[in-house]
């Protein structure tokens, strides 16, 4: 069986690895609950548990709030610690600004006036629906700054790879960070109903090492 089938992607950043780990531990302890439960149901069922040591037990209706209690805040501190780091800023060496349209996508390179361009999904590719003529490089293990904003209806920015979710809202700036750990094309698509044509807005980064990605600067100057 191909697991990757019914998995997660694999991780191509640091947030999307820490997402992963939270997952499998919150998945952990809901397993846990879901066997302790159903045997303890099955037993009643059986009348094993029954009796009024276990229906009326002020230490057991103790434990069985206290515990659901622990159990909530050993998610929730994770939890928020990786929503910090997924809203933590670190100064970006590249900034990236990403319009929603319908129904493509258009990229700026804000730290170079000059860099332009729309990203049209292909009608025939290898992958269906998720190949584009113009795909987005970027280098890899660099702190990059997509700013994302949209012309006409709510689009959404969206590459599982990355770990990465950003609704593009018109008259609006939504900005999120971005780091990435290895080399390859990672692909995404607009993760929001925005109209008829939604599922032909796919998005297409490439990762590359930062020498080819100075290269591919220096082209368009």
């Amino acid at each position: 069986m191909d697991w990757m089938k019914i998995s997660l992607y694999d991780n191509a950043s640091p947030i999307m690895e820490q997402l992963i780990l939270f997952h499998d531990y919150s998945m952990m302890i809901i397993m846990t609950i879901l066997s302790l439960v159903s045997f303890l149901m099955y037993k009643m069922m059986k009348n094993k548990f029954y009796s009024t040591t276990i229906t009326e037990n002020q230490m057991i209706e103790l434990v069985w709030t206290l515990t659901p209690t622990i159990i909530l805040a050993l998610i929730a501190l994770p939890s928020l610690h990786l929503l910090y780091l997924m809203d933590e800023l670190n100064t970006p060496a590249l900034t990236i600004k990403v319009l929603g349209h319908q129904w493509y996508w258009s990229y700026e390179y804000n730290d170079f006036t000059n860099i332009q361009f729309d990203a049209y999904m292909l009608p025939q590719s290898v992958f269906r629906l998720l190949e584009v003529d113009n795909s987005t490089p970027l280098p890899i293990n660099s702190q990059v700054r997509i700013i994302t904003t949209s012309e006409d209806v709510l689009h959404s920015w969206t590459v599982p790879a990355m770990g990465i979710k950003m609704d593009a809202t018109p008259g609006r700036l939504n900005q999120l960070s971005m780091f990435t750990s290895r080399t390859g094309s990672f692909y995404g698509q607009c993760s929001e109903i925005c109209g008829a044509n939604h599922s032909f807005m796919p998005i297409v980064i490439d990762i590359i090492p930062m020498k080819y990605f100075i290269t591919w600067i220096k082209m368009f100057n």
